[in-house]
């Protein structure tokens, strides 16, 4: 995917909304979207759908940006000499991706430790690495793989933690039609093999603080 490039400003109600994104890759998704509506029974010159493939593209652009995020750059620009050596945990991250398969979304939350040997990394670059990973087309297994991989070759900690919840609209909405259910996936390096120190985390982030 090609780094966004251009810029689009529009006035609205005394609110400014910018827009960034590539006009030449917006110009090739949308380029197609014509065809699939008429494909699907439907009139591309319809009021309500000239601007659609536009909207797409741009949508599209948006919603898999991952790919232009170096998400271990991302560890690097935050990291921090300190000789902590208890767990961090970051829970309730919000994720919302694309399935792969179906191109419907897949959304829910990310619980995240690490156990620090050396080095500990800005909070919020935790939750930036996982919407890099998670703003690509993606399998939720895969997802949570690439999250714990990242961060302990990065880090180097003693260990790291990733558990994640999802629902699937590919579930939900056609195939097996079930709006309720909820998919795990957890990864662990380390410490965290460890079942105290697994448990603990577990313990963690079902935890609450009211």
């Amino acid at each position: 995917m090609s780094n966004l490039t251009s810029f689009e400003s529009e006035e609205q109600n005394g609110y400014i909304k910018i827009d960034q994104y590539n006009q030449k890759q917006v110009e090739e998704i949308a380029a197609h979207y014509p065809a699939i509506i008429r494909a699907i029974g439907e009139n591309p010159e319809r009021e309500g759908l000239i601007k659609t493939p536009e909207r797409v593209a741009k949508a599209l652009q948006f919603l898999t940006h991952g790919y232009d995020v170096d998400a271990a750059e991302v560890l690097r620009s935050a990291m921090f000499e300190e000789e902590y050596s208890q767990m961090v945990v970051v829970k309730d991250i919000e994720i919302y991706s694309l399935c792969e398969h179906h191109m419907l979304p897949f959304f829910g939350k990310a619980h995240i430790a690490y156990i620090p040997n050396g080095h500990i990394v800005g909070l919020s670059k935790i939750p930036r690495v996982v919407d890099a990973f998670a703003r690509r087309l993606q399998v939720q297994e895969r997802l949570t793989n690439e999250i714990r991989d990242c961060i302990q070759q990065t880090l180097k900690p003693a260990g790291v933690a990733v558990v994640m919840e999802c629902k699937h609209m590919c579930m939900a909405m056609r195939g097996v039609q079930k709006q309720n259910s909820v998919t795990t996936t957890s990864a662990f390096t380390g410490a965290f093999q460890n079942d105290v120190t697994r448990s603990e985390f577990l313990r963690l982030i079902t935890a609450s603080l009211d």
